[in-house]
């Protein structure tokens, strides 16, 4: 598999929307993968939650980060995700 870099907007936005690169990668291999704007990708990778995010409980956390991939790497530009 191709290696993946993480932007320093993208390791901004894991740590203010609640996740990590151990998910994000998670999330790259074994989501679900669409086109997104600027012919980038958008990976959507669900996790059990349980637990409370900025003072709500949710089951569930989707894990939804925006890639370029070249030859030979996978680039993560953002990192977006949703709680329910």
């Amino acid at each position: 598999m191709k290696s993946i870099r993480f932007t320093k907007h993208a390791l901004a936005q894991c740590i203010e929307r609640g996740t990590n690169e151990l998910e994000v990668i998670e999330a790259i291999r074994n989501g679900n993968h669409k086109p997104a704007k600027q012919g980038r990708l958008e990976y959507r990778y669900d996790f059990q939650f349980d637990g409370k995010w900025q003072g709500h409980s949710y089951a569930i956390k989707r894990v939804a980060p925006i890639i370029v991939e070249s030859e030979t790497e996978i680039v993560v530009v953002t990192v977006y995700t949703f709680y329910f």
